[in-house]
């Protein structure tokens, strides 16, 4: 009997050995998967232009978006910062993510004015975009909606295209900041060439439906026509 408790003891004593390890490091892990403000590297404390958290975007569009934004900001003082995340923090929205990380890292209007941060969370694929006073001048509003939407949205809605969401979207951000013209989301000239140049299935079905309309009208008309002389004659014989 004694044997058989501690042989009980010892399985017990090594489903905890296993058991406890594995509950603990799951409860290392399951915050550390959301991202919070503080969770991420801050351009004060390190030179850090692209931040991809949710391992997405790869490292040569990394260092190429890299490359971009400090020449940019060495030659026009604008500067541009992309965020990627793989989800928020427990009642967390992108927008206010977004505006913590902004006041966060620039906690003055002054050190605000000449900043752009772009913020995407993949895992809802919801993406925020912030500009301070000066670099609003020329990101505006609508601008800045057309980017979020237009550039950036289009690329997560054909495939989850995270890099080409992020190029596309530094594209515009780096044109209008240097006093260039916006070269304008691809991705609606696509859709507009697309629907110009095929016809739609309704107007196909449309066109296909009056046709054979016409077509019985005439065989309904004629058929009893022809039957008609056919039996009795036509005139003049």
């Amino acid at each position: 009997m004694k044997s058989k408790t501690t042989g009980i003891a010892k399985v017990s004593n090594w489903l905890k050995s296993l058991i406890l390890p594995v509950f603990l490091s799951l409860l290392m892990v399951a915050p550390a998967m959301a991202t919070g403000v503080y969770d991420i590297d801050s351009p004060n404390t390190k030179d850090v232009w692209v931040i991809d958290q949710a391992e997405e975007i790869s490292l040569a569009n990394e260092n190429k978006l890299t490359g971009i934004f400090k020449k940019m900001a060495q030659e026009t003082g604008q500067e541009i910062r992309m965020v990627a995340i793989r989800r928020l923090d427990y009642g967390e929205t992108i927008d206010s993510l977004a505006d913590e990380i902004f006041e966060t890292w620039y906690p003055s209007p002054e050190a605000q004015a000449n900043q752009t941060l772009l913020v995407m969370d993949t895992l809802t694929n919801n993406v925020a975009l912030r500009s301070g006073e000066t670099a609003a001048e020329v990101v505006t509003p609508k601008l800045a909606e057309s980017i979020v939407k237009d550039t950036v949205g289009y690329n997560l809605r054909k495939g989850n295209k995270y890099n080409q969401a992020f190029l596309d979207a530094g594209d515009r951000l780096v044109a209008v900041l240097s006093g260039e013209p916006d070269p304008g989301p691809s991705g609606i000239e696509e859709e507009i060439q697309v629907e110009g140049t095929f016809t739609k299935a309704e107007d196909t079905d449309a066109g296909s439906a009056f046709f054979w309309v016409i077509v019985l009208l005439v065989v309904a008309t004629v058929v009893p026509m022809v039957t008609y002389f056919w039996y009795v004659g036509f005139p003049g014989n």
